[in-house]
């Protein structure tokens, strides 16, 4: 088995990543984080205690972990402190947590202005969280934005900020905004640099360090590969590349490095907000598996949009991503349907698709093929190894398999670490 194991979202997001990677984490030297920011939430149980991270990796829970921030997040200094009170008050005090010096800063006009072009799109909103993520990100490829390491140096960070403020507030207020104060944001962030300044380092130096040592790594994703700003459902889409292959460039390492990818699915489909969703269910089904699942986002509580395992996604995140075995979380969930249907591929205009289409206005019109299976009556939370499963759960397991080509190498059957059969030997090993 591998020392390096990347684990990524293979659908629309919250598929689980959150305990699969708590999983690991307990294994592993380092976790971490390479994309996106603190619109991306995830859920960790353990010893009957829930735990809602946004930013920070799911090694916390581990004092000997130490957990990394890389360079192709964007960081919110408050919404970090913000997490690691709520971690002290639950009792989190020992970890190790280390915050890229090159990682963009999420600023308080992103989130200004992320809720103003989000209001700009009339009825064709795309459903972000209005953290900043965006614009946060646009500024960094404009090359205006701010970066953690800046925060070290009060004088260059004075010289960005103002610099920032000359174009940001001319945004604001062309939009109709209040513009922002130079001095109180200068203030206010000079007191998040105070508190964080031990965490912001060189952190490709240390990852680099730990691989070389052959510790055993935990590259997390956030968001999910439908999502993918290159490859997922544009526009509806995150701000950057869930992908496995943004590791490199996200952690600040060589890609050779990566050879083991865990794709986390859900035993069907959800999704939270805009954007076509061609398995999606419109009745009684939907509303079952929806509280059965409690399918509510982590950071914004919206109901999730519920639909079929969605094989057409599967294959076409299993290419882009080099996946090499499933995590089929949310297994539980079916218990109880007579039926269960996977969606094999997508009829539009007379044609069957085996790949998502480029344009959402294409896959709108796509229709999902479906082949169905019976379902199991049996509770199957206590369940610790496969051959016990009923043998309906099982050839639904397999079928995912056939028509996926990539192996099923987890199942979850509850949301307690122990309630988790590993299938592929060689995840035992990590």
């Amino acid at each position: 088995m591998s020392e390096r194991l990347v684990v990524i979202g293979s659908q629309w997001g919250d598929e689980g990543k959150g305990k699969i990677t708590d999983f690991f984490a307990c294994h592993a030297d380092m976790v971490v984080r390479y994309q996106g920011g603190n619109n991306a939430g995830h859920t960790v149980v353990f010893d009957g205690h829930k735990y809602s991270l946004q930013s920070i990796p799911s090694g916390i829970f581990n004092p000997a972990t130490v957990n990394v921030m890389g360079n192709g997040m964007v960081v919110n200094p408050e919404s970090v402190i913000a997490e690691l009170e709520k971690l002290h008050v639950q009792g989190i005090t020992d970890y190790q947590l280390k915050i890229s010096d090159r990682a963009a800063v999420v600023m308080p006009y992103h989130a200004a202005l992320d809720g103003a072009y989000e209001s700009l799109k009339g009825g064709k909103l795309i459903g972000t969280t209005k953290k900043g993520i965006g614009p946060a990100y646009a500024d960094k490829y404009s090359r205006i934005g701010i970066r953690m390491g800046d925060l070290l140096d009060p004088e260059y960070f004075a010289e960005r900020l103002r610099d920032a403020l000359e174009i940001k507030n001319r945004e604001l207020k062309m939009l109709g905004l209040e513009e922002f104060d130079f001095d109180t944001i200068y203030n206010r962030y000079m007191e998040l640099a105070e508190k964080l300044a031990p965490m912001i380092c060189d952190t490709s130096d240390l990852i680099n360090k730990y691989l070389h040592e052959d510790k055993k790594i935990l590259f997390e994703g956030a968001q999910g590969m439908m999502l993918c700003i290159d490859h997922g459902t544009y526009p509806f889409v995150t701000s950057s590349t869930p992908s496995s292959a943004s590791v490199p460039v996200g952690a600040g390492i060589a890609p050779h490095w990566i050879d083991t990818v865990v794709g986390v699915a859900k035993a069907y489909c959800t999704r939270v907000g805009e954007g076509p969703f061609p398995t999606e269910l419109h009745d009684e089904r939907a509303t079952e598996i929806r509280e059965r699942g409690h399918e509510y986002g982590t950071v914004t509580g919206r109901p999730r949009r519920i639909g079929w395992f969605d094989a057409v996604v599967a294959r076409y995140v299993g290419r882009l991503a080099g996946i090499t075995n499933w995590a089929l979380m949310l297994f539980d969930v079916l218990s109880g349907l007579d039926k269960v249907s996977i969606c094999v591929g997508y009829e539009c205009e007379g044609e069957v698709l085996q790949s998502p289409p480029s344009t959402i206005s294409r896959l709108a019109k796509c229709k999902p093929v479906l082949i169905e299976l019976d379902g199991w009556k049996e509770d199957i939370t206590d369940i610790h190894d496969f051959d016990s499963l009923p043998e309906n759960a099982k050839a639904y397991v397999r079928k995912i398999e056939e028509v996926t080509g990539i192996p099923v190498g987890i199942i979850s059957v509850g949301p307690d670490r122990k309630q988790t059969i590993i299938i592929d030997e060689k995840l035992k090993k990590f």
